[in-house]
């Protein structure tokens, strides 16, 4: 049974971090978080420094280099990766395009889709086929999401042709988490396929969710934002690269951060690492704003700790949601995420639902495909916060 005052106790010093929960009830971590005081204060530090020492000078140019350094190094300590592997991007549409354009494609090649990916990602995948002549296929993994086994309706999907799997470590529409351990491992040992198949994963909905190990998945590819889960700010991202497919993953834009350079400043090859797909000047006070989440975070308690309380809350959501006669819960069994999607059977629309919720301090999202409500609850959401968004729930439909 869900200890609620223990919980809430807990909590109630960390939620002093973060301003945007004072005024309103929020379940819209998927969109984006909530930025803590440290991490605001960080970045105005940061643009304080930079306009007081150059901005552009050999002292705020060596600073940069180092605070960009940290941060590759504190992405890779939660990833449980090395620091080598992380690119710094803007967010993870960018991140999924380093591993989209950057492959040597040849026609006829195939990229396997699963039905659960964002639109934008789909966008990019449908220009690539346009371009070097791929063909791409869909497969049906959101039917598995309250029975059946996602890997095998990859393995019967892939074609000898395929060349790449496009997949989410959990669905930003169902909040299914898909057992990406076993499908790397296959993807790359199969015995379908002329060459293993390579694994880009869209990673949005599980940095800062998940506890993980991206070692321990194996995948090719993991394209992440700051500015979800780990409430960092907007327009800070990454993309971690196994290091044994770094060599075949080629830049596709070029700037002078990803260049090796002679005593003349002239480009002489690639960064031996993940810098190779960093581009050029960036908002690098926003880096210091998403060290500063993420200590925040730590500060509380570690990736592991942090997800068991995501279960444990958005259990509770899930259960208070399925006792009421009117709504559906796309899962029927407690979430293995922080997202719960929820239908509703009531005179309002999800949206005007939505709406009539934001109305009155609640922030949720609607879906359309599936056309459906999606809540997200972090580790610091409080179950009052629940309690109170379940019988707003209650008194509009």
């Amino acid at each position: 049974m869900l200890d609620k005052d223990s919980i809430t106790a807990n909590l109630q010093e960390q939620r002093l971090e973060f301003p945007g929960l004072t005024n309103k009830n929020y379940f819209n971590f998927g969109g984006q978080g909530t930025l803590p005081k440290a991490g605001l204060e960080a970045i105005v530090d940061a643009h304080n420094y930079l306009q007081q020492q150059g901005p552009f000078s050999g002292k705020v140019n060596s600073w940069i280099a180092k605070r960009s350094d940290l941060l590759r190094q504190e992405i890779a300590a939660e990833l449980g990766v090395r620091s080598t592997t992380i690119t710094i991007t803007e967010d993870v549409t960018v991140g999924c395009n380093i591993a989209l354009w950057g492959l040597d494609w040849q026609p006829g090649d195939h990229i396997l889709l699963t039905d659960g990916e964002h639109p934008g990602i789909i966008a990019a995948v449908k220009e690539l086929a346009r371009r070097f002549q791929l063909e791409v296929s869909t497969c049906k993994l959101r039917e598995t999401l309250n029975g059946g086994d996602p890997l095998a309706v990859i393995k019967s999907s892939l074609q000898p042709r395929t060349r790449l799997l496009v997949a989410s470590h959990v669905l930003w529409n169902t909040g299914q988490v898909l057992p990406l351990e076993e499908i790397s491992k296959y993807c790359h040992d199969n015995p379908i396929t002329e060459n293993p198949v390579l694994v880009l994963v869209d990673a949005a909905q599980s940095v800062g969710c998940l506890d993980l190990n991206l070692q321990e998945l194996q995948v090719d590819f993991y394209a992440f934002t700051g500015h979800k889960w780990w409430c960092g700010p907007a327009g800070v991202g990454g993309l971690y690269v196994r290091p044994e497919v770094l060599e075949s993953l080629h830049p596709t834009f070029i700037g002078w951060r990803g260049l090796e350079v002679d005593s003349q400043g002239y480009g002489i090859g690639w960064k031996p690492d993940g810098r190779r797909y960093e581009v050029a000047t960036s908002a690098y006070p926003l880096y210091e704003g998403l060290r500063a989440a993420i200590a925040v975070h730590h500060q509380w308690g570690s990736p592991r700790r942090r997800y068991e309380q995501i279960l444990e809350l958005t259990g509770y959501l899930w259960q208070e949601l399925r006792a009421i006669d009117s709504i559906i819960c796309l899962k029927n069994t407690p979430p293995e995420s922080g997202l719960v999607s929820f239908l509703v059977n009531g005179s309002l629309t999800p949206q005007k639902l939505v709406t009539a919720l934001e109305n009155q301090g609640f922030f949720l999202r609607t879906l359309l495909d599936p056309l459906c409500i999606r809540a997200c609850v972090h580790y610091f959401t409080v179950p009052s916060e629940i309690e109170k968004l379940v019988q707003a729930l209650k008194e509009l439909i």
